[in-house]
């Protein structure tokens, strides 16, 4: 079933030294070799820009050093790649760059568009930092997006969690999602109530039957929101459950509006006891 994978890329950066491995990384590494597929591997340095007029003659010293470093700590990260891709006998080409926040936000997009997904790394905490670097590839390369947290240890899809709210943006996640779901032991549709009005779109007990139709096992669960949070009802079943991954449709809104008033998607990576894969 995963065999319609041809092509995974994972992005990853490090900036300490001491910096465990990137969970991302190996993610993919299982995904690609499970699949069949090509993997590619994005490991940038992020280069240290400042301007000419603000930096001293030991800032410049300074910016020089620091960028010497990120540098090699990109290729340590490459280096590693191509070991471990060559001993899991995963086919693999591995990009190293020194770039800038944008410019590594426009290679991943261009890249993603080319791969059938995207594998990233979520941060620990808040995801602020990376919250362009996630937005850009979701909204602007047309592909999904599986962010592995930290605890992730390797690639597994056997038991998968759909996170339904019978939007456009869960039925492209479902459809992006096929090839997992279809290779699955067990996918349970979770329809999350009491958040938001379902009554005008399609139940999870709707989408049942074109998944079976698909070869999908597949059952349905609604569940109510627990204290009104949506993303804490999804981490706590997913935890309950055993699930391997989740899956779910990405909402994108204005900063204003998710200080004001939170955001699932924003608070699940913050805190996704497993892997999330988000098509927008």
């Amino acid at each position: 079933m995963l065999q319609s994978l041809k092509s995974v890329l994972v992005g990853v950066t490090a900036d300490r030294a001491e910096e465990a491995p990137s969970a991302a990384l190996g993610y993919a590494l299982g995904l690609a070799g499970a699949a069949g597929a090509h993997l590619t591997v994005q490991a940038a340095a992020l280069k240290l820009v400042m301007p000419p007029s603000v930096v001293s003659g030991f800032g410049a010293g300074f910016v020089a050093a620091e960028n010497r470093r990120l540098h090699a700590l990109a290729e340590a990260v490459a280096e590693r790649a191509r070991g471990e891709a060559q001993a899991a006998g995963v086919a693999c080409t591995v990009e190293t760059a020194d770039l800038t926040y944008a410019e590594l936000v426009g290679a991943l997009m261009a890249q993603a568009r080319v791969h059938d997904l995207c594998v990233v790394d979520a941060k620990e905490g808040p995801i602020d930092l990376d919250r362009d670097l996630m937005e850009a590839i979701l909204t602007g390369s047309g592909r999904p997006v599986i962010v592995v947290p930290p605890s992730a240890a390797g690639f597994r899809a056997g038991r998968i969690l759909v996170a339904w709210d019978g939007s456009g943006r869960a039925a492209r996640a479902v459809a992006d999602a096929m090839p997992l779901l279809r290779a699955a032991e067990s996918v349970e549709i979770v329809a999350v109530t009491g958040e938001k009005d379902l009554s005008s779109l399609v139940p999870g007990a709707e989408l049942a039957p074109h998944l079976a139709r698909h070869g999908v096992n597949v059952a349905v669960t609604v569940v109510p929101a627990e204290g009104g949070d949506v993303a804490e009802t999804l981490r706590a079943h997913a935890r309950r459950s055993g699930a391997d991954l989740v899956v779910m449709g990405a909402y994108v809104h204005s900063r204003l509006r998710e200080w004001l008033f939170g955001g699932v998607t924003r608070s699940l990576l913050g805190a996704s006891p497993v892997p999330v894969l988000m098509s927008h």
